[in-house]
C-alpha cells in the first residue's frame, strides 16, 4: 500500500505549511491528507487521522461497488459491504489506532482528510488477538520510531496483499525476531498474552 501523506498546518492568520510528517511542522495542530493506494483483493488498513466524522461511510467515498470492510472483535469479525451505492452499515467507525480488513473489489486511492493525533496519546490492546494501528501518519519502526513499548511474547501479524501471507514478528528473551516496519495507513494484526496499552507522545513539531 503506497501512501503519500501530506499535513497541513492550520493558522487562523495564515495559509497552512505544506510538509510531511518526517519534516518539522511549526504548529500544535495540524489537519491535512493522506492519500493511500488500496490494491485489489485483501489487505488491511487503517485511519491515519481525525476526521471530522470517523465513520465508514464518511472514510470511504470512492470505494469500488462490492468492497467489503471487515472489522475484527475477538473472536468474530462484523462484515459491511458496499453495495449499490451505500455501506450496509455507514455508522460502523474506523478511528485512528484501529484497522480492519478490506476486500476491495479493484484497486483504489481513499484519501483520509483531518487533524493529527498529538499529545499524549493511549491505546488500549486487549489479550489476545486484535488489530491495531499508529495512532499518528508516521511510518517507521514499531518501537524505536512509534514508541510501542512491546511485553514479552508480544507477536504482530503484518498481511501481505500480493503473497497473501503474514510475515509474523515476535517479541522473545527481550528482542524482536524482526521489528515490524509499519507504513502510514497499514493495519497489522497483535497477540498479546495480557492486555496493555501502546502510549506515546507525538509533537507536530518533531
Amino acid at each position: 500500500m503506497r501512501t503519500k501523506t501530506l499535513i497541513l498546518t492550520a493558522a487562523l492568520s495564515a495559509a497552512g505549511l505544506a510538509t510531511s510528517v518526517a519534516q518539522t511542522v511549526y504548529s500544535v495542530n495540524a489537519v491535512g491528507y493522506v492519500n493511500l493506494a488500496i490494491p485489489a483483493g485483501f489487505s488491511i488498513i487503517a485511519n491515519p487521522l481525525i476526521a471530522s466524522a470517523n465513520t465508514v461511510a464518511a472514510l470511504f467515498t470512492a470505494a469500488p461497488e462490492n468492497t467489503t470492510i471487515y472489522k475484527f472483535s475477538a473472536p468474530n469479525f462484523s462484515i459491511n459491504t458496499f453495495e449499490f451505492g451505500a455501506w450496509g452499515n455507514p455508522a460502523q467507525t474506523l478511528v485512528p489506532g484501529e484497522g480492519a480488513f478490506i476486500n476491495a473489489a479493484s484497486a483504489f486511492t481513499n484519501t483520509f482528510v483531518g487533524e493529527v493525533s498529538a499529545g499524549s496519546l493511549s491505546n488500549a490492546i486487549p489479550q489476545g488477538f486484535s488489530i491495531r494501528s499508529s495512532q499518528v501518519p508516521q511510518a517507521g519502526l514499531i518501537q524505536a520510531d512509534l514508541k510501542y513499548v512491546p511485553a514479552e511474547e508480544d507477536t504482530v501479524y503484518r498481511f501481505n496483499n500480493a503473497s497473501k501471507n503474514y510475515s509474523i514478528h515476535s517479541f522473545e528473551f527481550g528482542s524482536w525476531t524482526s521489528e515490524p516496519n509499519v507504513r502510514v495507513g497499514e493495519g497489522f494484526f497483535m497477540k498479546k498474552t495480557a492486555a496493555g496499552t501502546w502510549n506515546r507522545t507525538f509533537s507536530i513539531g518533531g
